[in-house]
């Protein structure tokens, strides 16, 4: 299966993006798990290769499915002095940050300490991960801003990796993912909120994710197409969760960012979840608004996969529900449905929304407006 980038992007080549923008999924790769030792006490080092890492997705490491192409990354990507796509920074900015305009790059790191069962281990790799990404990535391009990993199962162990990252210019969110032991809203959680709340920091939540459950309802899917579409319905799950059990309520000035599933989707959970509100909300006394209001309050979305409906109109019925302030540009670099940024947007978007779009919602949510 021929995978890369989509359809008629000339990666590399200028793209006729003349004002400055900002990506919020970039991810940055490493050449192998070693590239963390200088981070983590030397335990850990004996451990990982003594036992390896224990995932919840106990029958493999790695994706269930995985991609044709390796590392769900553009051919083209490989950087010339080897190691894997998206590993280099010198060669990310000749590819992508330099010719694209990109004035602010949201580092999402992936197959970090998040979906292990061993704790302290999960623990211990998220903060090598955030000191890896200061060392290798945002101390050497101004450009280049973070996300706090934090060990996602281990509510008080992530609360105080998020405390500990507060205040820090290096990073401007904490990172989850969708798929986790429990939808996203449960109380194991919350002590990640409201450290998050606490610090300032918006939360991205990351389609994927291995909690030890099948990714559908009903188990596990033939093909990777189906685990594709999938990133849609398992982030309307994690919504529907946050929403249901309270968590904008307790924490009024949180905000979020579904990373990488759309958001065409979105108008549609929030009137199936507000005609259901209205006929249980005894069930849910502590949701006092119409979940659609939480959702227009508090989320925001990416763009990648960006909406391709046949009729704009269509595609601006969506964003005008969902909100022109609300919606953050995205490539996915260096994946291979990477969306090229001159190609994203079609005809007949304001100038206002088009500046906000690219680059003002980005900075005015992440505090560098």
């Amino acid at each position: 299966m021929n995978m890369q980038f989509r359809p008629g992007a000339e990666p590399g080549a200028s793209t006729g993006v003349k004002t400055a923008i900002a990506d919020c999924d970039i991810h940055p790769a490493r050449k192998s798990l070693k590239d963390l030792y200088p981070y983590m006490a030397t335990r850990w080092h004996d451990h990982l290769e003594t036992y390896g890492k224990h995932p919840y997705q106990g029958m493999m490491e790695g994706p269930p499915y995985p991609k044709a192409q390796p590392n769900a990354s553009r051919r083209d990507a490989y950087p010339p002095e080897g190691g894997q796509q998206g590993s280099s920074l010198s060669f990310m900015q000749q590819q992508h940050l330099d010719p694209n305009n990109v004035a602010l790059g949201v580092l999402c790191p992936l197959q970090t300490g998040q979906g292990i069962r061993n704790q302290d281990l999960s623990a211990a790799l998220a903060t090598a991960v955030n000191d890896w990404q200061i060392a290798e990535w945002t101390s050497k391009d101004s450009r280049l801003r973070g996300s706090v990993v934090v060990a996602n199962e281990d509510g008080p162990a992530a609360a105080a990796e998020i405390r500990k990252r507060a205040g820090d210019k290096n990073f401007v969110q904490v990172l989850l993912l969708s798929r986790n032991v429990e939808p996203l809203g449960q109380r194991r959680y919350w002590p990640i909120y409201e450290a998050a709340e606490e610090a300032g920091l918006p939360i991205g939540i990351h389609a994927f994710g291995f909690g030890g459950n099948p990714i559908t309802a009903s188990g596990w899917p033939s093909f990777y197409i189906e685990e594709m579409v999938g990133h849609s319905q398992c982030q309307q799950t994690a919504l529907a969760s946050l929403v249901l059990e309270g968590v904008f309520e307790r924490h009024p000035t949180l905000k979020m960012v579904m990373i990488e599933a759309g958001f065409g989707w979105a108008p549609s959970l929030s009137w199936r979840l507000d005609k259901n509100w209205e006929r249980l909300r005894s069930e849910v006394p502590h949701v006092k608004r119409p979940p659609s209001e939480y959702i227009r309050d508090h989320i925001y979305w990416t763009t990648q996969p960006m909406e391709d409906p046949e009729r704009r109109d269509h595609l601006f019925d969506v964003i005008d529900w969902v909100g022109w302030d609300k919606l953050l540009f995205a490539t996915d670099y260096p994946h291979w449905d990477y969306d090229e940024p001159s190609r994203v947007l079609p005809p007949g978007v304001s100038d206002a929304n088009r500046e906000a779009f690219y680059l003002g919602n980005a900075k005015k949510l992440y505090g560098l407006a």
